[in-house]
């Protein structure tokens, strides 16, 4: 087989879609007012920091070195971005990292590191704004997942693993908000607190919310006292308890139902939570009455619960929504099981399982950025299938940038002009 030379071509000519996409809606003004402002003598500007980072992702790498191994010769004459070297783009993203905060709770030993970045979680809701016209109010879905590290300052997880445990803000999907935290914080650990932090700064950004789902690590008394004041309704999964067990023993009437071909029984009572922690805490004042939704399923080994008399799993959702019917509750709450596959996301397609720094705080940064690299993807690819058939708004960025983005181009000077000349039988336009 003979070679011959040719001109340097780009593999991903559909990154520059892409990159113009963002211009358009004005990301790169959005980064330009909102960064930290960098020396006269800087030869890249955040807007190249931050284009070529996030062009890693759309282009199917998984760290930062692949703008150099795989990228550069490609987009090297890429008149949207200046392309830097990688150390340069990671060096840059260090400068952006607060402060860790180190706290041990009352009458313990063990200290909890957590690292707040409210700059960046700021300019990641104007951008969600950017590319969320609809402000009418939104379903607000937060969680904690663990990533599994062996950093420097990673510390052992209660999966016997090193690592962090992020808490994020997920409205639809587009991240809204990460805070990060070492691996031996568990979700519950001072999460009231992470919560105001959450919802002050949608509040400072008028984003509006009507609807807050979190999972049982939410159920307690301060929590749900926070959740109140910022969001209409909400509806957190129950931890079972003695009290929990009492008032289900009280539920009377019972609506049959199959699911999955299993018989269940679903009912539902006025319950107010955590008296005795609202009495040994003088906070009283705190307690309302809500809905408690039950969802019973007879129990494989026959054993009975004490307080019930019955032979049953249980499954409890406590809400302040009275309106709507216990089917519609249940319904709604189990819709959020979908943030897990935002997690499934972020880690195999946005990098979160490749977090390049050694510092919890550093890696907040990275973390970050790259959801919103990933929250840029959701609007492109809801946009971009608007046009083009062969793509899907449901499609993940793999298959996006085999359809898409894996097109030879290269930009030529035509009458004083550059022009983008595409190789293949794809109607793009411009």
């Amino acid at each position: 087989m003979k070679i011959l030379n040719s001109s340097q071509i780009s593999a991903f000519g559909g990154i520059n879609f892409v990159l113009e996409a963002f211009n358009k809606i004005g990301v790169d003004k959005l980064i330009d007012s909102q960064f930290p402002q960098l020396p006269m003598q800087s030869k890249y500007k955040w807007k190249d920091i931050l284009y070529s980072f996030w062009s890693v992702f759309f282009c199917g790498g998984d760290c930062a070195e692949d703008i150099s191994v795989n990228l550069k010769s490609g987009l090297r004459n890429n008149p949207f971005a200046k392309l830097p070297s990688p150390d340069r783009v990671l060096n840059r993203l260090k400068e952006l990292a607060k402060p860790g905060m180190y706290i041990t709770m009352p009458g313990r030993t063990k200290t909890h590191h957590f690292s707040i970045n409210e700059p960046l979680n700021n300019i990641n809701q104007l951008l969600f704004k950017k590319l969320n016209k609809n402000n009418e109010g939104h379903i607000l879905d937060y969680d904690n997942t663990l990533i599994f590290s062996n950093k420097a300052d990673a510390v052992n997880t209660y999966k016997k693993r090193y690592g962090y445990c992020p808490g994020v803000g997920i409205i639809g999907n587009n991240i809204v908000y990460v805070e990060n935290r070492n691996g031996n914080s568990n979700a519950d650990t001072m999460q009231d607190e992470t919560l105001k932090r959450m919802f002050s700064l949608l509040k400072k950004n008028n984003i509006k919310i009507k609807a807050f789902r979190a999972d049982g690590a939410s159920y307690s008394l301060s929590v749900i006292n926070e959740i109140q004041k910022n969001a209409s309704v909400f509806y957190i999964r129950c931890r079972m308890s003695a009290a929990l067990n009492e008032a289900i023993a009280k539920i009377n009437q019972w609506d049959e139902l199959i699911i999955d071909g299993r018989k269940v029984y679903r009912g539902s009572i006025l319950f107010t939570p955590f008296k005795n922690k609202a009495r040994r805490s003088k906070q009283q004042h705190l307690l309302k009455q809500y809905k408690l939704v039950i969802t019973k399923e007879s129990r494989d080994d026959g054993q009975i619960n004490m307080f019930t008399g019955e032979a049953c799993n249980y499954r409890g959702i406590l809400t302040n929504d009275f309106e709507s019917s216990n089917d519609e509750v249940v319904i709604f709450y189990n819709q959020r099981g979908a943030i897990e596959r935002e997690f499934d996301v972020l880690k195999n397609d946005f990098g979160w399982n490749n977090m390049p720094f050694s510092k919890l705080e550093q890696n907040t940064v990275f973390l970050i950025i790259s959801a919103m690299c990933r929250n840029l993807y959701e609007f492109i690819i809801n946009q971009f299938s608007k046009t083009f058939t062969h793509l899907k708004s449901y499609y993940r960025i793999k298959k996006f940038i085999f359809r898409f983005i894996c097109i030879p181009a290269k930009w030529v000077k035509s009458s004083r002009s550059y022009k983008l000349r595409v190789y293949g039988s794809v109607a793009f336009k411009t």
